[in-house]
């Protein structure tokens, strides 16, 4: 099941790099620039292996996670879309389980960089395209398409009749995209409904699941919602149970750390079970369920360089949360957890909430060592983290760089856990591994 990791790469550098300065804007929503180019590459959106769509704040990437492992569990070949990736962008266009090859991914976006004639387009918008001409070209048995920003306006929602879609939890994250509420988010999530379709709706606020439903109405889109249609729970003895109308299975505790990896399997198996209730059996459901893998989602670190840096019998935990419904979870996680000395490593985008993030974990952390964020990105600085922290209660202080902070901590062995940007996990895992 592991995604591995491709080498360190250059060829394909320099076309990626070329792409984003097809655009002004690296994120600019709209739908018109990406049917264009798949116009011109011959429509390939129109000839992909059946389609589940994921739209979502949180719990898109574990849900997809899931319900591959499962669908390859019993048999199936599986392509997979999700974005951003940690180490290497070939990790988003995933064929039949393994990362595109670098032959192939210089070949298709060579060939979409040609049929887009210099016209303006995102970066994701062509390489989306680029994806779809991948798995257009490709066979397989499903295709699992994770939205890139939001779902109305989103690249992938050039598919007009996915056979399932998803709406895992909605709550507030990049809203200067979609909008300050969360009915606002909502909206544009729930954007990705296509008349007909089966929605699976995975546990939503009062708001969000108002609007998604007045959506669903209007479109006369079937919806199979969380709590009313299907229900997954912990159970006793490392155990979940799942129930819909076909009945009740017990399975494995997910392979993925933290009680709300649950609802998000729940909804994998909703989703399968929705796609084609006949082809999966429970051995499926149990082998996924416990076999998934998904990086830097509560990811315990195997040793490696950047675990050698922090003192012998110290766990390093990973996680690449970074808005307020991630810092609750982090939180109801750590604290459910065996009592040890816990501290956060933390850094993150300035275009996130901070507050948000860092406050629910003072009901479960010591303290806090706020860090740069690595690479280019704007980062909040790390004053201004150690003020957050201060407020909500947390003993907190700044170091420049990764190594730093763990090379710092002292004491008994505890647990550290290093989160708040994707892309802080995808250097640590891209270190760790060397």
């Amino acid at each position: 099941m592991a995604q591995t990791m491709v080498p360190n790469l250059t060829r394909t550098d320099a076309v990626l790099e070329r792409l984003t300065a097809l655009h002004p804007k690296l994120i600019d929503l709209g739908l018109a620039r990406t049917e264009r180019l798949l116009k011109a590459l011959g429509n390939p959106e129109r000839r992909l292996p059946p389609v589940i769509h994921v739209a979502g704040t949180n719990g898109k990437g574990s849900t997809i996670a899931f319900m591959r492992a499962i669908a390859e569990a019993s048999g199936l070949s599986v392509h997979t879309y999700t974005s951003p990736h940690l180490v290497h962008f070939h990790e988003r266009i995933a064929l039949n389980g393994t990362p595109i090859g670098e032959e192939l991914l210089l070949s298709i976006l060579e060939e979409c960089e040609a049929a887009n004639d210099g016209q303006p387009i995102t970066f994701f918008e062509i390489t989306t395209a680029a994806a779809f001409l991948a798995y257009a070209r490709h066979p397989a048995d499903l295709l699992l398409l994770e939205t890139g920003l939001g779902g109305r306006f989103d690249s992938t929602n050039v598919i007009e009749a996915p056979a399932v879609t998803v709406i895992t939890p909605v709550s507030m994250d990049h809203m200067q995209f979609l909008g300050d509420t969360v009915d606002k988010i909502a909206f544009e999530k729930a954007g990705i409904l296509k008349a007909g379709t089966t929605c699976i709706v995975g546990p939503q606020s009062a708001e969000a699941l108002a609007v998604i439903e007045r959506r669903a109405a209007d479109i006369d889109a079937p919806l199979f919602i969380s709590g009313i249609d299907w229900f997954a729970a912990p159970e006793t003895g490392d155990a979940m149970v799942y129930r819909d109308e076909e009945g009740e299975i017990l399975l494995p505790v997910p392979g993925l750390s933290g009680a709300h990896q649950i609802a998000n399997a729940g909804a994998a198996i909703a989703a399968l079970r929705t796609w084609d209730a006949l082809h999966f059996g429970f051995e499926d459901f149990a082998a996924g369920v416990s076999d998934v893998q998904w990086p830097a989602r509560l990811q315990r670190l195997e040793p490696g360089a950047v675990t050698r840096l922090a003192p012998a019998g110290w766990e390093v935990w990973l996680d690449g949360g970074h808005n307020p419904a991630a810092g609750e979870m982090l939180a109801e996680t750590l604290a459910g957890w065996e009592r040890k000395p816990t501290v956060v490593v933390c850094a993150m985008q300035e275009n996130k909430d901070a507050v948000g993030f860092v406050a629910p974990l003072a009901r479960a952390a010591d303290s806090l060592v706020a860090i740069d964020l690595p690479g280019t990105t704007p980062g909040h600085p790390t004053a201004e983290l150690v003020a957050i922290a201060h407020a909500a209660g947390l003993n907190a202080n700044a170091m420049d760089t990764l190594d730093g902070a763990l090379k710092s901590l002292s004491g008994l062995p505890g647990r550290v856990l290093i989160c708040g940007s994707l892309y802080l996990a995808g250097e640590v895992l891209h270190r760790n591994a060397a």
